[in-house]
């Protein structure tokens, strides 16, 4: 029945975690387990989705917002749960696990999106026991039938080892955040999203997203079993961003891409990374690890293009240092 194994990655998210969730265990497929990995969180997550799970705690949408139909009423509880540290899942845990329809899995440090899914993946691996994996971000909700597209998909499309989701934006559900993926521009290393703040019902051409598309969208990617035995994990040299294009890039003329329109999930594009903080110095890490993931991404697959990065590079970090000096010079008011 195609089990998927649906991966989700937490990081002092457990509100957008648990909604997640709500969403995710009222999907339609027959066959599925979800794996949360908390990486190192310091909010308590661990004990509030376990909380979740048991019936003690039920996840928090405002009575006004439409995507609140995907996860209210809440889902009849206790969720069967196991909890595992890195080795113990790592190792594929055990027969606890049997009618567990949830894996909670302690990482023990912030090992950034791909260590975080590496561990989930290296599970499921060692179960052997699925035909695919489901990469989900933790700041998504998804429609009921948002799987079974993804798997109607590959089966139609037996050559693609990945394929990408609908993605509206969660807070203007009926604006596109991306169609499936994105396009990717090494002279000047720019990620465009297919589909990018379009109308979710605007008419177009699956086939043409499909040949568009460089990399599957990380929030929602859709890998079959072969994909990740001979492609490998996702590197985890990134910490965060460029995992996808990588992935997608190491796979190139093995396996190609896929695109299911029915597959809906809302993201909240960018709330995994909120606690950064946007101006001063948490925008000067988002834009150091972006730049620094560039070059690295860019000497791996394009090397020829370096001397282009480089130049893109200097001028993203003045840019950055100007809003810096224009961020300190606007006065604040005094606190009352």
């Amino acid at each position: 029945m195609n089990r998927v194994y649906i991966l989700i990655v937490n990081w002092n998210g457990w509100r957008d975690t648990i909604e997640c969730l709500e969403s995710v265990f009222r999907i339609d497929h027959p066959d599925y387990r979800v794996i949360v990995c908390d990486n190192g969180s310091e909010d308590g997550s661990s004990d509030r989705i376990k909380a979740w799970a048991s019936g003690d705690l039920d996840a928090w949408v405002n009575k006004g917002n439409p995507l609140r139909r995907l996860t209210n009423p809440p889902l009849p509880k206790p969720i069967p749960f196991v909890e595992h540290d890195r080795d113990r899942a790592e190792s594929g845990g055990g027969p606890e696990e049997a009618k567990a329809r949830l894996i909670l899995v302690n990482t023990g440090a912030n090992l950034g999106f791909a260590g975080g899914n590496n561990v989930g993946l290296r599970y499921a691996l060692r179960r052997d026991d699925f035909d695919f994996a489901w990469l989900l971000n933790n700041d998504t909700v998804v429609e009921p039938d948002a799987l079974s597209h993804l798997v109607r998909r590959m089966e139609e499309k037996p050559h693609a080892g990945m394929c990408g989701s609908t993605l509206p934006f969660y807070h203007a559900p009926e604006t596109l955040w991306a169609r499936g993926g994105a396009t990717y521009n090494k002279w000047i290393v720019h990620a465009r999203c297919l589909g990018y703040r379009r109308p979710v019902n605007e008419r177009f051409d699956q086939g043409e997203i499909e040949r568009r598309m460089d990399y599957v969208a990380g929030a929602s990617m859709f890998v079959s079993k072969g994909f990740l035995r001979d492609v490998g994990l996702l590197c985890e040299d990134y910490f965060l961003f460029y995992e996808e294009p990588d992935w997608a890039a190491r796979a190139a003329g093995r396996y190609g891409m896929a695109y299911a329109p029915g597959s809906v999930v809302y993201h909240k594009v960018g709330a995994a990374i909120d606690t950064l903080g946007m101006p001063g110095e948490g925008r000067r890490r988002i834009v150091d690890l972006t730049m620094r993931n560039a070059i690295r991404f860019t000497r791996k697959f394009c090397p020829w293009a370096l001397p282009a990065v480089y130049l893109r590079v200097l001028l993203q970090m003045i840019v950055c240092r100007v809003r810096d000096r224009l961020d300190k010079s606007v006065p604040r008011g005094k606190p009352a």
